[in-house]
């Protein structure tokens, strides 16, 4: 049974930090050096400073990233830059988006922040939908046991084809907003509070019953998991490591997009486009795609790459402008055969067929190389994973087409997990916008 309960949320003081858009961030994975450097730049109350903080050369076991976030943490709440709210609540949470690349295209995503009880995966409450790696993990747990506080969101999914409790949220979405802000992207993401105990308690009755996906925040996911497990080997009375920060968000809702990542290779020995295809005939059907040198080649690239998708698995494949084209599995190729150990609703996606076929198969790049990025780096612009190619960066470009929200969900409900960046959700939530601090003396 899937268990919410509201809370107290430390969020920024208005009046001491002015424009909200200048402290909040993107979530911490997603920050890039670059990043980093203008989201400090922007104010010295930037979140950035704690969920990435920069290491530093004399760092030590007693002062480094992890204790200098905590001191960050502990001043601003000391000086007034976060305080807490009066009284607990759950946040509706509104983001309006335009998709990247088609700003004529706007959606709303509904959602809510409440805080969820963690659950081992084998409970079948939460269920994941994709791999994750040690090393965040290990970084993201260190983080928590020196703040003591979750600051990003882990973005859950579930089934609601009546629109009940996005029904009961709605009401307060018409009034003005509790938070308002803008981000890099655009995207404007709005919250409300729901206190009234009753409201609270027909939400978390109606979502008791369901099936929880983790479309985003896997890595945070796993980290309260581990968090929780060290309070209790600790013998420590915690029940608020029991729980963390979710945003749920209706799987049915128009306002879902599902970005693809697409994979870049680099210092392959000995790659020759031409001998690749050859060998990967085993498997696939290969479509040249005339590029040439208009302005507009790389979006008729996507858009021949989208319309094959909607019929047949499809891998888009740059090699350089006269090594442009599709790979498909060929008509005659049951990949069940090829793909024995895997279950059919695995073994027809194009990203799944990508990296047990192309990159392991073909290439020889095996699992672990992929999980530590020898050669492989991850895009999630269609055209500059091309200019990668084009520019010498990369030898060799394999262009995807989104995965399904069925699709994640019915694996992840089968227990089938996704190679790692299947899935981009877009637009990512938050964080800053709230955070859950376990030693909240006002109570969770």
């Amino acid at each position: 049974m899937a268990e919410i309960i509201p809370f107290r949320a430390l969020h920024y003081n208005p009046q001491a930090v002015g424009e909200l858009a200048k402290v909040v961030t993107q979530p911490y994975d997603k920050i890039s050096p670059e990043m980093q450097a203008r989201y400090y730049d922007l104010s010295p109350h930037n979140l950035a400073r704690i969920i990435r903080g920069r290491s530093m050369p004399d760092d030590t076991a007693q002062n480094n990233v992890y204790t200098r976030a905590a001191g960050y943490l502990r001043e601003w709440m000391e000086k007034q830059i976060l305080v807490s709210e009066h009284e607990p609540a759950i946040y509706p949470y509104i983001q309006e988006y335009s998709l990247p690349g088609r700003p004529h295209v706007t959606k709303l995503r509904r959602g809510f922040i409440a805080l969820g009880r963690v659950e081992d995966y084998g409970a079948g409450v939460i269920h994941r939908h994709e791999e994750t790696l040690s090393a965040p993990k290990a970084d993201r747990l260190e983080l928590l046991k020196a703040t003591r506080a979750h600051f990003g969101q882990i973005f859950v999914l579930y089934s609601d084809p009546t629109g009940e409790i996005e029904a009961l949220l709605a009401g307060e979405s018409h009034t003005s907003p509790w938070q308002r802000v803008v981000d890099e992207y655009s995207t404007s993401h709005s919250v409300w509070r729901i206190t009234a105990p009753s409201l609270v308690d027909r939400i978390a009755e109606a979502l008791r019953p369901k099936k929880l996906v983790i479309a985003d925040g896997h890595h945070r996911y796993e980290t309260a998991l581990a968090y929780r497990d060290f309070c209790r080997e600790r013998g420590e009375a915690n029940a608020r490591a029991e729980y963390v920060m979710m945003t749920f968000i209706r799987m049915e809702s128009d306002g879902l997009t599902i970005l693809p990542t697409h994979r870049v290779l680099h210092e392959l020995p000995r790659f020759d486009w031409k001998y690749f295809v050859t060998d990967s005939r085993e498997y696939f059907s290969w479509k040249a795609v005339p590029f040439g040198d208009s302005p507009d080649a790389a979006a008729r690239f996507r858009d021949a790459l989208e319309m094959a998708g909607h019929h047949w698995p499809t891998i888009g494949m740059f090699a350089g402008r006269d090594a442009a084209g599709l790979l498909s599995p060929s008509l005659d190729v049951n990949m069940a055969h090829f793909l024995p150990s895997l279950a059919p609703s695995l073994a027809r996606l194009d990203v799944v067929i990508l990296h047990r076929l192309l990159l392991e198969d073909v290439l020889d790049i095996d699992a672990r190389a992929v999980r530590e990025e020898k050669n492989l780096r991850y895009v999630r612009e269609f055209e500059a994973a091309i200019r990668m190619v084009e520019s010498g960066e990369a030898q060799v470009s394999f262009l995807l087409n989104p995965t399904s929200v069925q699709s994640v969900w019915d694996n992840a409900l089968a227990g089938h997990v996704l190679p790692q960046k299947s899935t981009d959700f877009y637009p990512k939530l938050l964080s800053g916008l709230t955070a859950y601090w376990l030693d909240n003396p006002d109570g969770t």
